[in-house]
């Protein structure tokens, strides 16, 4: 049903179905129930696959999610429900017992719901979690309206342009895509009440204490808060330096500012959706047209979102992009792993001050800046190889000679020299003692020799690639398919295989 249809079509009762996309301002799902029916229930579930705890979790956590991105998950629904609640409705939480599609086809048997309104999701986990809730909804004779606002465009539609194969690279994708459509911002005072709901037992949002994962009391408590009120009050403050947004270039920034960061720190709210992806590229087009030249893409501030939307789409239409064995656009490497070297550089244990006091900032903070992202992602899947080199030494050095971000992050280098602090272990056993902070002891001595390690990596990294370019298969063996592990910050993301802890044999 297209959004026209959905806008004038009528039902006695609609529930809006939150997952991601936690926000009022350009709602589409919201939006068309508003307009169609007399009753909306806006529904969020808490899914166990996600919150539930896990003691054999590397940090407090689940599985799936560490206690950083758990809170903010948590943030943005406290203040999603505090802005329905301005709007004369309210957020009301479900806790499914197993699977999410049972207590949302539940609901929508129990509620006599015509109408189901819920914003697409083009991820593996959601595309299946959703059929089955779209089966259910199509067997009972129930209007379903899953508009496409997490990204700027519908990846399906990029897709079909490009002839049923997504764009494998930015240009192509930019030149297929176009302009991405204009975001709905009818402002309302007031939203439909909700209706009744029988016995359910409707749970405020929890607080982090109540989630089962033991005394949190003395974690870190991230600077960035969740919601879609701190979103839009960080893209405005954001946006009112013209000038900053005019001259915004990737890759250039400071990764080691951490007091006042060197982007926008926006992508945390563009993942859960407190920020809309078209909202914030309109805006910063207003921007544009109000300053005299102003970068373009791919390095503008534009150009990121229109990344964003490249990878969204070539995920969406790559079979097994999440893993290397089976991918067709992936290069096939065969690594060779070592658990202890992972476990050191997920940790923030390796020895090298300036990738431990990342994935430190990433654990505490549950964000990192891209730099920083490249430069622990590069020491652990290639040492010093390809066309950018970060070093782990030299290139945080450049940014902060004295070391403040280091100190900052691993308090127990705070005394350490400046000409010492990115490579603790070469001080002398005395300038250590003064320091108080013996390496070995204090700080760990370096897990690999970085030079001797980079250099091995590049050998085999090129006969790997090269097998690649003569149509050669080096996997062979043991080699692993995907190391899908839990990040500190809480996402179950993809890890990078590696120099460190993955080499290729």
């Amino acid at each position: 049903m297209d959004a026209a249809t959905a806008a004038t079509a009528t039902a006695a009762a609609a529930l809006v179905w939150f997952r991601k996309g936690l926000r009022v301002h350009d709602n589409p799902a919201l939006d068309a129930a508003r307009r169609s029916a007399a009753r909306v229930y806006p529904v969020f579930v808490l899914d166990p696959r996600y919150l539930r705890s896990d003691p054999a979790a590397p940090s407090q956590g689940s599985a799936r999610a560490g206690v950083a991105r758990v809170r903010f998950l948590l943030e943005s629904l406290r203040d999603l429900d505090a802005r329905l609640r301005r709007l004369g409705s309210r957020l009301l939480v479900l806790r499914a017992r197993d699977d999410v599609s049972d207590a949302v086809c539940a609901a929508l048997k129990d509620w006599n719901i015509g109408k189901l309104c819920f914003e697409s999701d083009t991820e593996p986990y959601a595309l299946a979690r959703d059929k089955r809730v779209t089966d259910f909804a199509a067997a009972s004779g129930i209007e379903v309206f899953s508009p496409v606002s997490h990204t700027l465009f519908d990846p399906a539609e990029i897709i079909e342009k490009n002839g049923g194969r997504p764009p494998l690279t930015y240009k192509s994708f930019v030149a297929t895509a176009g302009e991405p459509p204009k975001p709905v911002m009818e402002e309302y005072s007031e939203l439909p009440p909700i209706g009744d709901t029988g016995g359910y037992e409707l749970l405020p949002v929890p607080k982090l204490e109540e989630l089962g994962y033991g005394d949190v009391s003395q974690e870190y408590i991230p600077p960035f808060r969740g919601g879609e009120t701190e979103a839009l009050k960080r893209m405005r403050e954001s946006l009112q330096d013209k000038e900053w947004v005019a001259k915004f270039e990737k890759p250039k920034g400071d990764p080691s500012a951490f007091l006042k960061p060197a982007t926008t720190v926006l992508s945390p709210y563009l993942k859960f959706g407190c920020l809309s992806a078209r909202y914030f590229y309109h805006c910063i087009q207003d921007v544009y047209r109000s300053t005299k030249t102003h970068t373009k893409p791919p390095v503008s501030l534009a150009g990121q979102l229109l990344w964003r939307d490249f990878f969204y789409t070539v995920s969406f239409g790559t079979p097994n992009f999440d893993q290397m064995e089976g991918n067709k656009i992936c290069k096939q490497i065969p690594w060779i792993e070592n658990e202890e070297l992972f476990v050191a550089w997920r940790d923030g244990r390796t020895g090298y001050p300036w990738i431990d006091a990342i994935m430190i900032q990433l654990r505490k903070w549950g964000w990192m800046h891209h730099l920083a992202r490249h430069s622990v992602a590069c020491f652990l899947t290639r040492g010093d190889l390809y066309h950018r080199i970060y070093s782990p030494i030299s290139f945080g050095k450049k940014y902060d000679p004295k070391g403040d971000y280091i100190r900052h992050f691993i308090p127990v280098l705070k005394d350490m020299p400046k000409e010492y602090i990115y490579e603790p272990w070469t001080a002398p056993l005395s300038v250590q003692e003064k320091a108080r902070c013996i390496v070995g002891k204090d700080y760990p001595k370096p897990v690999v020799d970085h030079e001797a390690a980079s250099k091995e990596c590049r050998r085999r990294m090129g006969e790997a690639y090269a097998s690649n370019r003569l149509g050669g298969n080096p996997v062979k063996g043991n080699s692993s398919n995907s190391s899908r592990r839990k990040f500190s910050d809480g996402g179950q993301e993809d890890v990078p295989d590696s120099s460190m802890s993955k080499q290729p044999r």
